[in-house]
C-alpha cells in the first residue's frame, strides 16, 4: 500500500489521537462533555477520519469547525453529531445549516434577524417545529469576534432568547492567553465571562444549556474553566499549545509522522553551488541526496540554508541551499550507506535502523521552531499533495477506509 506513496506521505496514528482525547477526558468532571475541534481539516490531520473515530464516544458532544463548508464536509461524510461553526457564517450557508442541524456562532444583530427569517421560510413550507440552534460568542479579551460583556451584550442575548425562531443552546468565550505561564489574564477573562453569564441568566430567568470556554491549554491548567463542555484542539493531535503549559498533568503522544524516499544521489566536487541562487557552495567533495518534497507540499522554504534536516538510516542529513517548490537537497556525505530509494523521515522517530544515532527524532515542535512557525501552523500548512495514511487498530488505512 505504501509503495504508491513513495514520494511523500503523512501517517496519522488514530490510536494515539484517541488516547490523547481519553486522557484529556479523564481529567474533566464527569458532567463535562468534549467538543472536538476539527477545523482546518483537523489541523491538517484529516477532519473526516478523526470525526468518524471520535463520533463513537458518548462523551464527545460534537465537533467544531471554523467554516460552514468544513461542517458540510462532515455531514457529507456521515457525521451526525452536533457541529458548531466557531467563526462567522455568511447568509448563503444558513438554509443548509438549518436543515442539517449545524450551529452557528452568533454575535451580530443582523445575523439574528437573518437566521429567524430562514426559520420562518421553512415553517411556511410545513416544517413547524424547526428552530435554529445557536451558540452566542462573547469577547472577553480576544478582540476578534463576539459580543462584549456589557449592556449591549445583555441586550443582544435578550433579543436572541426572546426569538421564537432561535434556540440559544450555548454561550462561550475564547481565551487569548491561556497558554502562558502567567495565567492572570485568562483568570480575569474567566471571571468576566462567568459574571456576565450569571447576570444574563438571572436577568432573563434563563439557563444556558451549554457554557464553554476551555481550550486545550485551559483543559490542562485551568480546571475551574471546564464548565459544561471543553473544546479540545491541539493537544488532541499530540502537540502542546505552547512551551509554557504544564506537561506533567496529561499524557499526550505525537500523532503525525511524515516520510519520503531519496530520489537521486550524486557526488559533487569542492566549489559546487547547490539549489537556487547558489546560496550554498560545497567547501569539499560531498555526496548529496535529493528529496522529492518542497514548499509546494507545505514543507517550509524557511528550512533552507542548513536550518532543517531529515533522518536517513537514523542519522541527521542537513538541508543544503534553498528548499525548492518540489524538491530539496541534503548532505549524506557522512551516511555512506544511503542509497536511492531509501526511506527519509521528515517528521518522526527512526526505528528502522540499528546503528549509531538510533533513536534520533524530528518533532513538529522542532521543525516549527527552526522554520519560524509554531507546531500546528506547520501541520495546517501541509497541503493535499501530501497523502494522509491512517494507522488504526494495527491496520494502515486510506481516509475513506476509516470507519
Amino acid at each position: 500500500m505504501l509503495e504508491e506513496y513513495s514520494r511523500v506521505y503523512a501517517k496519522i496514528d488514530l490510536d494515539a489521537l484517541h488516547g490523547n482525547v481519553e486522557n484529556m477526558y479523564k481529567s474533566l468532571p464527569r458532567k463535562t462533555k468534549m467538543l472536538a475541534v476539527v477545523k482546518t481539516d483537523g489541523y491538517g490531520f484529516g477532519a473526516v477520519p478523526i470525526s468518524k473515530i471520535l463520533q463513537k464516544e458518548s462523551y464527545v458532544w460534537g465537533f467544531a469547525t471554523a467554516t460552514a463548508e468544513e461542517a458540510f464536509d462532515l455531514r457529507d461524510a456521515g457525521i451526525t453529531k452536533p457541529i458548531l461553526v466557531l467563526g462567522y457564517t455568511f447568509p448563503y450557508a444558513y438554509d443548509r445549516m438549518l436543515k442539517e442541524g449545524i450551529r452557528p456562532s452568533v454575535f451580530r444583530y443582523d445575523m439574528l434577524k437573518q437566521l429567524a427569517e430562514r426559520v420562518k421560510k421553512f415553517r411556511a413550507q410545513g416544517m413547524e417545529d424547526l428552530t435554529f440552534k445557536v451558540h452566542i460568542a462573547v469577547d472577553c479579551g480576544m478582540s476578534r469576534i463576539g459580543i462584549r460583556p456589557n449592556q449591549d451584550g445583555v441586550n443582544f442575548v435578550k433579543e436572541a432568547i426572546k426569538s421564537d425562531e432561535i434556540e440559544v443552546e450555548g454561550i462561550f468565550t475564547h481565551f487569548a492567553r491561556a497558554d502562558e505561564a502567567d495565567l492572570s489574564n485568562a483568570h480575569e477573562a474567566l471571571k468576566n465571562f462567568s459574571k456576565f453569564v450569571s447576570f444574563v441568566e438571572d436577568e432573563n430567568s434563563y439557563e444556558f444549556p451549554i457554557k464553554h470556554c476551555s481550550n486545550s491549554a485551559s483543559i490542562i491548567d485551568i480546571p475551574e474553566a471546564h464548565m459544561d463542555m471543553v473544546r479540545c484542539g491541539v493537544t488532541m493531535y499530540g502537540m502542546w499549545p505552547s512551551d509554557e503549559v504544564s506537561k506533567n498533568k496529561i499524557e499526550i503522544k505525537p500523532v503525525l509522522s511524515m516520510y519520503s524516499h531519496i530520489s537521486y544521489i550524486k557526488d559533487i566536487p569542492e566549489g559546487t553551488p547547490v539549489s537556487y541562487g547558489g546560496t550554498f557552495v560545497s567547501d569539499r567533495k560531498m555526496r548529496i541526496a535529493t528529496i522529492p518534497v518542497g514548499y509546494g507540499d507545505g514543507y517550509p522554504r524557511s528550512l533552507s540554508g542548513g536550518k532543517g534536516f531529515v533522518l536517513i538510516h537514523g542519522e541527521k542529513a542537513v538541508i543544503l541551499g534553498r528548499v525548492c517548490m518540489d524538491q530539496f537537497m541534503v548532505d549524506v556525505t557522512d551516511i555512506p550507506n544511503a542509497k536511492e530509494g531509501d526511506e527519509v523521515i521528515l517528521i518522526g522517530k527512526s526505528e528502522t535502523y540499528f546503528g549509531e544515532g538510533v533513536g534520533d527524532k524530528i518533532t513538529v515542535e522542532e521543525l516549527g521552531d527552526l522554520s519560524g512557525r509554531f507546531n500546528y501552523e506547520f501541520t495546517c500548512d501541509l497541503n493535499h499533495r501530501v497523502p494522509r495514511i491512517y494507522s488504526y487498530e494495527g491496520k494502515l488505512l486510506r481516509a475513506d477506509e476509516v470507519k
